[in-house]
């Protein structure tokens, strides 16, 4: 077993990494215990019975399993209404979903945490034409830079307010960026401000990788929408497709006459053999969330003793689920890559190499053998082949796994000489 065999560079970074583990854990677990207590209380208050569990099929009419799935996930995220569906068939799509479901020819909006992730600058007209993007039907963007602190900037974000600025977006998580990701603290502050000085706006949230991180979700704060992917955290790597749209009411059944069609909306939709395990997957996510917290704060330590930059630090608050390791340069991301892919339980053999990806600029070299595919709730590391060269760690259903994966990856440096 390669436990057996590691240099012993690598296992005393691994030890210092589970010294530093152990002092962290207390409050990871407080919080599992809450969310675990918040979710049970929705499952329990929206009487989930085995006939929910059910699927539907053709029109889906009539299906009280999905409409239940949709007051329970409402109840969670703190908002009137939520939308959960296997037809979403990612985070992205969820995500534009709701802008082009709300937003209309001739509105304005602002990105308050800089430009958004990779896959979503298509979506709003960053890059190509002709694709039908927000910018095609003639929605106008604009984006505000984190301050240096990596703090929402208020005063710019007010001066690049304009008459027909209608929505604020934040992505929670860091993405593909080497910045915190945003604590609800910070995000609670900023809906207060927008609250007093622009009434009017909508305030819409990126939510990916960040829920059951913390006690509260951004409509507990009074965020107006939010969205996100059923195979990121709260799926809890059960959830074989899907995607969220959580808020207000109304602007819930805009999103879902965008999914559908104006006059259907969120009336149909066939679950088909997927309620089983969206209903169970989103139960244990307070449990897979905090494992993969767990195992990032291990990474970040991990890594950190082996003399590599790490985003966060090991003692860091930790607001979304994304471990990010500099490795600074194109050999060593693709070991690290090919090592993390030897301790997956699916398609260990395969060596990952950069290729392109849909939606995304530069070449991406993605591992993580999941049983779902593409599923970072289960464990993955991937990111764009750019310089410096940056893993990003998401998710892990287990602290083992996510440990294994890493030592794994860090031996592949180690006999290609990469490791310093």
């Amino acid at each position: 077993m390669f436990l057996d065999h590691l240099p012993s560079k690598i296992l005393e970074a691994k030890n210092q990494a589970e010294q530093l583990l152990t002092l962290q854990e207390k409050p990871i677990l407080d919080i599992a215990e809450y969310n675990h207590a918040k979710v049970l209380a929705a499952f329990q208050e929206e009487r989930v019975s085995t006939y929910h569990l059910q699927g539907t099929t053709g029109y889906g009419l009539g299906d009280s399993g999905r409409e239940t799935l949709d007051r329970v996930m409402a109840r969670i995220l703190g908002t009137e209404a939520a939308l959960v569906r296997g037809q979403f068939v990612s985070g992205t799509h969820a995500i534009a979903t709701a802008l082009f479901g709300v937003l209309r020819p001739g509105d304005h909006f602002i990105s308050v945490t800089g430009d958004p992730y990779d896959t979503l600058e298509e979506v709003i007209g960053i890059r190509g034409t002709g694709q039908g993007s927000l910018k095609d039907f003639g929605v106008s963007y604009d984006s505000v830079p984190l301050s240096e602190e990596g703090t929402i900037q208020h005063s710019l974000v007010s001066q690049g307010i304009k008459p027909n600025t209608k929505m604020l977006i934040l992505q929670r998580s860091r993405g593909y960026a080497w910045r915190n990701s945003l604590p609800m603290e910070q995000i609670a502050a900023f809906v207060a401000y927008v609250r007093e000085h622009f009434p009017h706006l909508i305030i819409f949230v990126d939510n990916c990788y960040g829920e059951l991180v913390e006690k509260c979700e951004p409509g507990d704060v009074g965020a107006d929408l939010m969205a996100g992917s059923l195979i990121k955290n709260l799926g809890g790597s059960l959830a074989p497709t899907g995607g969220y749209i959580a808020g207000r009411q109304e602007l819930v059944e805009k999103a879902a006459c965008r999914l559908t069609a104006p006059g259907i909306g969120g009336e149909v939709g066939a679950t088909l053999s997927w309620q089983l395990q969206f209903f169970q997957g989103l139960f244990f996510s307070p449990l897979t969330v905090s494992e993969a917290i767990r195992g990032a704060i291990f990474s970040a330590a991990f890594w950190q003793a082996l003399g590599f930059e790490v985003n966060p630090l090991p003692d860091a608050l930790r607001t979304d689920l994304i471990q990010a390791v500099k490795l600074n340069s194109r050999e060593a991301m693709i070991a690290f890559c090919q090592g993390f892919q030897k301790g997956s339980p699916v398609d260990s053999y395969v060596l990952p190499i950069p290729s392109g990806m849909p939606g995304y600029e530069d070449e991406v070299i993605m591992a993580g053998g999941t049983f779902i595919q593409g599923a970072t709730s289960e464990f993955s590391a991937d990111g764009p082949m750019r310089d410096p060269f940056i893993a990003y760690q998401q998710g892990g259903v287990s602290m083992n796994y996510i440990k294994f994966g890493n030592l794994l990856a860090a031996q592949k440096l180690w006999e290609q000489g990469l490791l310093k």
